[in-house]
C-alpha cells in the first residue's frame, strides 16, 4: 500500500463523509472515511478537475 498523507474527512451529513489524500509520487486519492484501504486514485491533476466540475454542477445530473 502507498504512503497517502489523508486529509481531514468532508462530511455533506454524518453519514456522507469522504477523504482525500496524496503521495509523495504526485497521485491523489479519494476514499469513503473509515475505509481508507479501499480507494481511487489517479493523478493530482485528474482528481483537481473532478472536484472542479463537482463544484460547477457538471455532476448534479448523478445525483
Amino acid at each position: 500500500m502507498p504512503d497517502i498523507t489523508w486529509e481531514a474527512p468532508f462530511c455533506q451529513d454524518a453519514s456522507n463523509c469522504f477523504r482525500i489524500g496524496t503521495d509523495a509520487d504526485g497521485n491523489a486519492y479519494i476514499a469513503v472515511a473509515g475505509e481508507e484501504s479501499h480507494y481511487l486514485t489517479d493523478s493530482r491533476e485528474a482528481l483537481r478537475a473532478l472536484i472542479t466540475d463537482i463544484k460547477s454542477g457538471k455532476a448534479d445530473h448523478l445525483l
